[in-house]
């Protein structure tokens, strides 16, 4: 059935249909009407004016197949009533109005006739028996994208063979078979994240019944006072606004409005009435324009709720959406920040662009205002640091965001992994395209140059070179540079080794390194002679290792042996390129509060080999954007933004010696090729350390050139036990990725939709 979603004034109501049920009732008519899975308008049956009782509109068809009706505007509609029956010139009113309803009726016909067709052809037996027979090729085309995964990477074959027993044991065969059929090929297009919300966005009526009962089983639920200031919005955005806040399930909510003087006397009207019909909303009329942080501090005045959601004046929230800020925060009474997932909404209510947000990620939080919508404070820390700032304007919720969080602790910084904010995408908007507005990004790098200057952090605030409208923080080394121990293993291979060594020695600018290489039982004269010729030239340091090939162990013995203050692993098979590399990744790594960071590493032929990884991909880790060409900006900026990751790759990575020390070095045990690196960063990060990744550390990666892949029985043996120690270890941590989103799914590398999603039913 339908379920209302929106209303003006009394006046027009909206509709949505659910996924497969095409009818609604009418309230208050004993009438059916069947429409398809879209939006309909329609009017209640007691309007505020006389005159439309008499023309009695019906309903008026916003999206779907067939004719187009036109957009209906019901405040414009009645002022123009009213105008008319003032001169009474009211025919041509009720001519449209006439033709309007022949064009509904004309529709909804056809509709009937095609959903009457349908049913017939689904009843056949012809499609039944054709649905048997096509079930192996409908099996092949969704375990395609898996197939091609696995042919690309062999050795996943194991994982999915096990994740596909253990859907079987779980579900039963049948489940398992509809889980399947039920994917799409591709969730990464608009029509994609539309079906993925009509599917797993809305609460059904069995979830509001259990939502309405945690509600009620609460002891004392919050106020939340949603603060919404307003200049000149149109009068029907407005109230589709106000009205997605009075549709909450959460009750305990008061809206706060404060107008800055618009000239706009539709806008003024709209508020009064807005106030005069709901003694929730209350409305203050400042008597001069004093923009968006003056009319933000307005609104903030008049809040007396415990916490403070911020809602711009024509954007929506989803029903359920103040329900989990309330559970959220008595479930985390320290929390003075939550916030929520968010997509944009466009012409006709079309919902695209999601959002799928990391938990707290302070990182990139100076890249970029990830948390944005929807935002809720603890209204106290507000009103502590002083409110908005004006001076900020465009970039005002950015400046109080890091100003509330400058030393807040990670347990403070609460996500909701759940889209409960529709951002309004329209001409000239933020929301329509990053960084439209100069003073935006003016009033933003201040904020971030005042924030820095407040935790007492020396680093200068650049603009992202590849992400307009976002931000790269550069952090200044100290006057004498700690040194830089680079350590790196290898066995023979004189062209790979020559190609890094040559360009490690020649390319890098940094001040102060050294370089241990363990050789790993080299047999080859043209290596050992080459080796031996750079040590007598005090380029590097050589390390002799005969013991069986354990990359764990060969780390550990030079970390013992290196001199550095910071020591940096990295592979022989990488190749600088970017004569900085060494002075970006120390100039994080010496920064306290951080421990592993991550170098972007490519491909000979430009493609992105590590972009940070995400745990539970493949398994137990996996490179997020993995052969994403050069150039090209993916995940709202992340694989070219400085952030915080779970673990960053072995293959260049740097850490300060203590840190280090302090998580007990690699696992030389279990853990002696693969996963190593995934487990310490994930130790240095029990430790209380974030783990970093940065885009401005550039290398090529020949990945794997000089050890192979695991393609023996002997060495897919030992991998599986690899597997098994690290789900053992960290087997809860694999399921829910801080730094990832449980929306989005483990069995790809860039960002596609999780289907289903694997936090809990809304």
């Amino acid at each position: 059935m339908a379920e209302q979603i929106d209303s003006d004034a009394g006046f027009v109501k909206r509709w949505r249909t659910t996924y497969l049920d095409t009818s609604f009732r009418r309230p208050g008519r004993d009438v059916s009407i069947d429409i398809p899975a879209h939006r309909c308008y329609a009017r209640p049956s007691q309007p505020p004016l006389s005159l439309l009782d008499r023309d009695e509109l019906l309903a008026l068809i916003t999206e779907g197949t067939g004719r187009q009706a036109r957009e209906w505007d019901p405040e414009t509609f009645r002022d123009r009533l009213r105008k008319a029956a003032d001169t009474g010139k009211t025919h041509r009113l009720r001519r449209e109005n006439e033709q309007l309803r022949r064009a509904y009726e004309t529709v909804t016909a056809g509709q009937r006739e095609a959903q009457n067709a349908l049913k017939l052809v689904m009843g056949s037996r012809t499609f039944r028996a054709g649905r048997y027979v096509t079930l192996p090729l409908r099996l092949a085309r969704a375990a395609a994208p898996r197939a091609r995964q696995m042919l690309r990477h062999p050795r996943a074959w194991r994982w999915y063979l096990g994740q596909a027993r253990r859907r079987v044991t779980e579900q039963g065969l049948r489940a398992a078979l509809t889980q399947l059929l039920q994917a799409p090929a591709s969730a990464t297009d608009h029509t994609d994240y539309a079906a993925w919300f009509e599917r797993y966005g809305h609460p059904d009526d069995e979830t509001r019944a259990s939502i309405a009962e945690r509600i009620s089983a609460m002891v004392e639920p919050p106020l939340i006072s949603v603060l919404m200031p307003t200049y000149n919005t149109d009068p029907g955005l407005l109230r589709r606004t106000v009205a997605s806040v009075q549709a909450q399930l959460y009750p305990h909510w008061e809206l706060c409005i404060a107008d800055d003087a618009s000239t706009e006397t539709a806008t003024r009207a709209t508020l009064q009435a807005l106030a005069a019909e709901d003694d929730r909303i209350r409305v203050t009329f400042r008597e001069r324009n004093g923009h968006i942080s003056a009319a933000s501090n307005s609104a903030l005045a008049m809040a007396r709720g415990e916490y403070l959601a911020l809602l711009d004046h024509d954007d929506l929230l989803t029903e359920d959406a103040l329900y989990h800020v309330a559970e959220t925060a008595l479930a985390h009474r320290d929390a003075v920040l939550i916030y929520s997932d968010e997509d944009k909404i466009g012409d006709g209510g079309r919902l695209y662009d999601p959002y799928f947000k990391p938990d707290w990620n302070p990182d990139l939080l100076r890249s970029q205002n990830y948390v944005n919508h929807l935002t809720t404070y603890q209204t106290a820390a507000v009103r502590a640091v002083g409110g908005f700032r004006e001076g900020f304007e465009g970039s005002q919720d950015y400046d109080l965001l890091l100003r509330v969080t400058d030393n807040a602790p990670p347990g403070a910084v609460r996500h909701i992994p759940r889209v409960l904010y529709h951002w309004r995408a329209i001409a000239g908007s933020e929301a329509l395209e990053a960084g439209v507005k100069n003073y935006t990004r003016d009033a933003a790098q201040k904020a971030l140059t005042e924030h820095l200057e407040r935790r007492g952090e020396t680093a200068a605030v650049m603009p992202a070179p590849e992400c307009p409208g976002m931000w790269r923080i550069r952090y200044a080394l100290p006057e004498r540079p700690p040194r830089a121990s680079i350590i790196m293993p290898t066995r023979n291979g004189l062209e790979l080794l020559t190609r890094s060594l040559e360009t490690l020695i020649h390319r890098t600018d940094y001040p102060d390194y050294e370089i241990l290489v363990v050789d790993n039982g080299s047999d080859d004269p043209a290596v050992l002679g080459y080796l031996e010729g750079l040590e007598a030239a005090g380029r590097i340091r050589v390390l002799r290792d005969e013991r069986p090939f354990n990359f764990s162990a060969l780390n550990n013995t030079a970390a013992a042996h290196a001199t550095g203050a910071v020591l940096v692993l990295l592979n022989n098979d990488v190749e600088v390129t970017d004569g900085g590399w060494l002075r970006e990744l120390v100039s994080h790594a010496i920064r306290p509060e951080i421990g592993c960071v991550g170098a972007r590493l490519w491909y000979p032929d430009d493609t992105l080999q590590h972009g940070g990884c995400v745990l539970g991909i493949g398994g137990v880790a996996g490179h997020l954007f993995k052969d994403a060409p050069r150039g090209a900006v993916r995940g709202f900026g992340r694989n070219a933004l400085i952030q915080n990751y779970s673990a960053v790759t072995a293959a260049c990575l740097a850490v300060r010696k203590r840190v280090f020390e302090d998580a007990g070095g690699l696992d030389e045990s279990r853990l002696a090729i693969a996963f190593n690196d995934i487990d310490f960063c994930l130790k240095v990060r029990d430790l209380g350390y974030r783990n970093l990744w940065t885009p401005y550390a550039e290398l090529y990666h020949h990945e794997s050139a000089s050890r192979g892949y695991e393609d023996t029985p002997e060495k897919q043996q030992r991998f599986a036990g690899e597997i098994n120690a690290m789900l053992e270890r960290w087997g809860d941590l694999l399921k829910a990725d801080p730094a990832y989103n449980p929306n989005l799914t483990l069995d790809g590398l860039q960002l596609s939709l999780a289907w289903p999603p694997r936090n809990a039913p809304r």
